[in-house]
């Protein structure tokens, strides 16, 4: 472990110093900006529309209103009311009385930001046409540029269906009362958010009966062996068991599942499993562009979608195949490459950026095991593997900093207003 502190430390070091003089020219480009901007009449203003307020859309729309020149303006499309923080979803699922933090007000977007720059539509965009959007209330968008960040499709404790935050915060609250009544329990999907979900379910109700089944080899196929091994033996310590190689069929109306071909019975069965992207939209202008084995949105290297009749179409997140990992680090990162060839084509530069993913800082993962155990994972790009266990984490996912993070202001929460839920 210590190597591996030493490793992660080295990475952080040379990473950090070239990182951090980016920020602070983004911040003071961003100040001069918002004294330059000069708002226009809606008339004279070109959209560049974003399809997707979660994290990827999120930070797309926050740089774009920090670097749009006078003339454009950047609207944001999104079916919820409040970002979802999706990481704290499994743990929210779990136990009670945070559940109201995961859903952060929009209100901090475009904190700061140039008068008339930024339009928020709480609306689904139902189908892109060439030269406009058409939402599901049956408004017209017009855009100069588009970027999809639609992400993927899934269900509790992945996301929630509703989209208003209370009703939202309910679904949360209606898992947390079904696992809470429950004793024997089954969660079906070995990714992230079936191993966070089986072990808080543990740690919280140690007298609960636990089953995490899995249709690979192994728990978490995407990581190394170094972390699906670590796993194994948290899960053994903790009395989860694990069913590998399975893959039940689940139920519509009943609680048993048939498992190495005997018919066994839950109290609760959760499913993790079934996440895709959420590409159907684009099928309208460019359904090549939509791959046929995986339905990620097939873009090129600068994250322009693959079809080059619409080089003003962008894609990125996890909806999009852009070879780097599915997190939101890598979605941050991709949408450097968006804002700044948005730019670029703006400004009539014919030279534009290329994707690269950074693989060691993109594709960490900060694994919750529990009430307060955690492990940091990576892999550098020879492939070495750095895992870091830790017994430090919080019963609240520290969550009220990413609402910091994300320009909101947790403390109305505290105070009673419910005006911001």
């Amino acid at each position: 472990m210590i190597s591996d502190l030493i490793r992660l430390l080295f990475q952080l070091v040379t990473f950090i110093p070239p990182f951090a003089s980016t920020a602070l020219r983004q911040r003071i480009s961003a100040f001069l900006h918002k004294r330059s901007y000069k708002p226009l009449p809606s008339a004279q203003i070109k959209n560049v529309v974003v399809i997707g307020g979660s994290f990827a859309g999120f930070q797309a729309t926050k740089r774009l209103t920090e670097t749009l020149p006078s003339g454009y303006r950047v609207v944001l499309v999104e079916k919820n009311s409040h970002l979802n923080y999706l990481f704290a979803f499994p743990r929210f699922s779990v136990v009670k009385g945070y559940e109201t933090y995961a859903f952060i007000p929009y209100d901090g977007l475009a904190k700061g930001a140039p008068k008339g720059i930024f339009v928020h539509v709480q609306d689904t965009a139902a189908k892109v046409r060439e030269k406009f959007v058409e939402l599901k209330s049956g408004e017209r968008l017009e855009y100069e540029y588009l970027i999809i960040a639609t992400g993927v499709v899934s269900v509790l404790p992945s996301k929630v269906d509703s989209t208003d935050s209370y009703g939202a915060q309910e679904e949360l609250r209606g898992m947390q009362d079904r696992i809470a009544a429950a004793g024997k329990i089954a969660v079906v999907g070995g990714g992230a958010v079936g191993v966070e979900l089986a072990s808080d379910i543990k740690d919280f109700y140690p007298q609960k009966d636990v089953t995490l089944i899995h249709s690979r080899e192994s728990l978490l196929p995407t990581f190394g062996g170094r972390l699906q091994e670590y796993v194994m033996r948290r899960f053994e310590e903790m009395g989860v068991a694990v069913l590998l190689n399975e893959r039940p069929k689940l139920p519509d109306n009943c609680n048993t599942l048939v498992l190495h071909g005997k018919q066994q019975a839950f109290d609760l069965i959760i499913p993790c499993t079934g996440q895709r992207p959420n590409s159907l939209i684009l099928s309208t202008l460019s359904p090549t562009c939509v791959s046929k084995e995986t339905s990620h949105i097939i873009v090129r290297p600068t994250l322009q979608i693959c079809d080059s009749r619409f080089p003003n179409v962008f894609a990125c997140g996890d909806v999009a195949a852009t070879g780097g990992p599915k997190t939101a680090r890598a979605a941050f990162m991709q949408d450097e490459v968006v804002v700044r060839n948005i730019i670029s084509l703006i400004e009539g530069r014919e030279s534009l950026e290329d994707y690269r993913p950074l693989v060691w800082i993109e594709g960490s993962i900060k694994l919750t095991l529990g009430k307060s155990r955690m492990v940091v994972y990576t892999r550098e790009e020879s492939g070495r593997e750095i895992l870091i266990p830790l017994n430090m984490g919080k019963t609240d996912m520290d969550v009220k900093r990413q609402w910091v993070f994300f320009g909101a202001d947790s403390r109305t929460m505290e105070m009673g207003d419910s005006s911001s839920v």
